[in-house]
């Protein structure tokens, strides 16, 4: 009689490898570490402004391209970026959309005179800004337009908390900073008008060129639009002395920050 011997079978263990949509929420994560230094270096360095946007542009643009693909990642630095450089160089020399201003040479590098951090933040804010629209959108059952006006309100309400820092910071300046916004001081209403006109066109054309997701999920881009939000409004009203800005921001943010956390907290933040 004979018999068959049979090896036994061996299983490879899979090979572990990194998950590259591990990196978006490592830039996430040095944003959040970065801007809670600032009430600790009394608002800012320059160069700790400058690295935070440059985290929060990068956590944006690489969450856009692992869950978007290429040429959403494309779409949003030429849209977002690029618009954003082009209407701030053409405020600098008319003084529209947002009134008469001037950088002072503290942010880096300028191209047509606008610092290069700033397109930056105009991308890093307008991609997570139009992430909010479309799930308010969603949550009402309503189509495109809704997408562009709560993802512009997400986007232009931000600046009321943005311009007072960074003036106080002396990185830019008003010529004539009046009439102001209610409880916002030294910024011109004319500034927060030209944000949000802006915003309406920049969030317009972000939705159709930054598809929804492929794979993956939306919360890294809504925890950072919401822990700006928040952190910001703490922020005015705790550490930088401005209750008045944290009131009015706070308001304003909240028209769409609130809503967006009810929905979060009854649906999640996955697609």
């Amino acid at each position: 009689m004979s018999t068959t011997h049979t090896r036994p079978v061996t299983r490879r263990r899979p090979t572990l490898r990194p998950s590259w949509h591990a990196v978006p929420w490592a830039f996430g994560a040095g944003v959040v570490g970065v801007q809670i230094a600032f009430p600790l270096t009394g608002g800012g360095t320059p160069t700790l402004t400058v690295l935070a946007v440059a985290l929060f542009a990068a956590a944006s643009v690489s969450h856009a391209l692992l869950t978007r693909g290429p040429a959403a990642a494309v779409g949003l630095v030429v849209v977002a970026g690029g618009g954003g450089l082009l209407v701030e160089a053409v405020g600098l020399a008319t003084g529209v959309p947002f009134g008469e201003y001037r950088y002072t040479g503290t942010l880096g590098p300028e191209v047509l005179g606008v610092p290069v951090v700033v397109p930056l933040a105009w991308a890093m804010m307008a991609y997570p800004s139009l992430v909010v629209g479309r799930r308010l959108a969603a949550a009402l059952g309503r189509g495109r337009g809704a997408v562009t006006v709560l993802g512009a309100w997400a986007l232009a309400t931000w600046d009321v908390f943005l311009d007072p820092q960074m003036v106080e910071a002396g990185h830019w300046y008003w010529l004539e900073p009046w009439p102001t916004l209610p409880g916002v001081p030294g910024i011109p209403v004319s500034n927060f008008a030209g944000w949000l006109l802006v915003a309406l066109l920049m969030i317009a054309a972000l939705d159709r060129v930054v598809p929804a997701p492929q794979e993956g999920d939306d919360r890294l881009p809504l925890t950072l639009w919401c822990w700006t939000f928040l952190s910001s409004t703490m922020a005015a009203a705790v550490f930088f002395g401005r209750p008045s800005v944290a009131l009015v921001g706070g308001v304003l943010m909240g028209l769409v920050g609130v809503p967006l956390l009810v929905v979060l907290r009854r649906h999640g933040a996955r697609t």
